[in-house]
């Protein structure tokens, strides 16, 4: 099984209160959602803050591909109103596109 590794980033609102609600969804994922990333082919995601700084690591199987993640995202109500919710803590990270979230990061050391 071949597995890929992504990197990303985001940035959320600067405002203590929103950040701990933000963690707070976060320890209390729905099992619907975390089956929605599963099933596209996700097998680790690991997410990082410092500040209001988010980093994302995720690692996925042959199966994964961006584009199938988003339709079926655009495809499933409850990943729809998860990412309403979301989009209200979160802020695009400087350099990213309007309305961009996540956004790759570019890999530059490995050992």
């Amino acid at each position: 099984m071949s597995i890929k590794r992504y990197a990303m980033a985001l940035d959320l609102v600067d405002d203590p209160k929103m950040i701990a609600e933000y963690e707070d969804h976060h320890r209390r994922v729905s099992a619907e959602i975390k089956k929605s990333i599963t099933d596209a082919g996700v097998t680790v995601m690991d997410i990082y803050r410092f500040a209001n700084r988010l980093f994302m690591i995720m690692e996925v199987d042959e199966s994964f591909s961006f584009e199938r993640k988003d339709k079926m995202d655009a495809e499933n109500p409850a990943v729809q109103v998860w990412e309403q919710l979301m989009w209200k803590y979160q802020q695009s990270i400087p350099g990213s596109k309007p309305g961009e979230k996540w956004v790759m990061m570019e890999q530059i050391f490995e050992l």
